[in-house]
């Protein structure tokens, strides 16, 4: 959960901020779901990652109990990204799948977690 922290830490103020106000739209990307929006449309969804990515960082850092689940399922998420983004951008094959593994084990050991955000 550290390295948790600190992934949203560097994405909250440093990358995003970034992302956001020194990135040319042309050159913008940002993906959901495993769907990437380019331009513009990558451009108006940025805010949300950013308070996603804030959101995180405070809850790890205070162990919120809010956290909990939604720190597992947004892990859930990011593992369905990976096998849409595999299907659609690259050749689909066994390692497709196998990219979602080590996310859908963080989600499980971040669900088994609960306990620990008690703040």
């Amino acid at each position: 959960m550290n390295f948790l922290m600190l992934f949203c830490a560097f994405m909250t103020f440093i990358y995003m901020p970034f992302d956001m106000f020194l990135k040319p739209v042309a050159e913008d990307q940002e993906v959901w779901f495993g769907i990437m929006l380019i331009g513009w449309a990558a451009k108006f969804t940025e805010p949300l990652h950013w308070l996603i990515y804030g959101f995180g960082c405070y809850g790890f850092w205070h162990m919120k109990s809010w956290l909990h689940p939604w720190a597992a399922l947004y892990t859930v998420q990011v593992a369905i990204g990976m096998v849409v983004w595999g299907l659609l951008y690259s050749n689909a094959n066994a390692s497709t799948v196998l990219v979602a593994i080590p996310f859908l084990l963080l989600a499980w050991m971040l669900w088994r977690a609960k306990p620990q955000f008690m703040a």
